[in-house]
């Protein structure tokens, strides 16, 4: 069954919506420039409350982060209590390998040869847990981080996860096209932001997040 990641929780009665409707992952972005940004003290009390009130229930949390030094994503996933970290910036090979297997890399490829050469780059560092997704693969923008409202061609998508184990589909995706997509190009896992949203980046819609997540799993 697919795996679901709700991306930019900013809210614990978002958090604990998701985790009641089957969401396996909550992404927290600690990027300061995002709409979706949340300050890492009050992550950590999100995740702290959301844990104690689901114990093992409680889904896996993703902290984003985009060019951020090692030290500083290290400290704050101690602080937050974070499972994975992805990174969705400029950050290197080397990079991961030096998070330790916690961290799997978000790539926005402009075309299929850009594509195929970051699965490779990427292949000796990424994460071995099962539960991280391999790579996460979203829409080519010139200037947006993630939350451009475009999906990745399925030409790319096919390409890819014949080389990833784990491949994760990011962008453009709704709760009336996520079927669709999961449908044709069975990626491991579908991570959705703006796509559930009522109107305020962060705020998610109970309704649409309900209604993402049972097509996304095909229930």
């Amino acid at each position: 069954m697919t795996i679901v990641k709700i991306c930019g929780v900013t809210r614990l009665e978002d958090a604990l919506h998701a985790a009641a409707v089957g969401a396996d992952m909550l992404g927290l972005n600690f990027f300061r420039k995002s709409p979706r940004y949340i300050p890492v003290d009050d992550a950590a009390r999100l995740v702290q409350t959301m844990r104690a009130e689901l114990g093992s229930a409680a889904p896996l949390v993703v902290g984003v982060f985009v060019n951020e030094v090692v030290a500083n994503i290290s400290s704050i996933s101690t602080r937050v209590g974070l499972n994975f970290c992805q990174l969705s910036g400029d950050e290197s090979a080397d990079m991961l390998r030096e998070l330790r297997g916690i961290a799997f890399k978000a790539i926005q490829p402009q075309h299929m040869a850009a594509a195929l050469d970051d699965a490779g780059y990427f292949a000796p560092s990424m994460p071995v847990d099962e539960r991280a997704p391999s790579l996460l693969l979203d829409a080519y923008h010139p200037d947006l981080r993630g939350g451009t409202g475009v999906t990745a061609s399925h030409e790319i998508v096919l390409a890819l996860k014949a080389r990833v184990p784990r491949l994760m589909l990011a962008g453009g995706l709704t709760p009336d096209n996520v079927g669709q997509h999961v449908g044709a190009v069975q990626p491991w896992g579908v991570d959705v932001a703006s796509g559930v949203e009522d109107g305020t980046p962060g705020h998610k819609d109970p309704r649409m997040v309900t209604t993402f997540i049972a097509n996304a799993k095909g229930v």
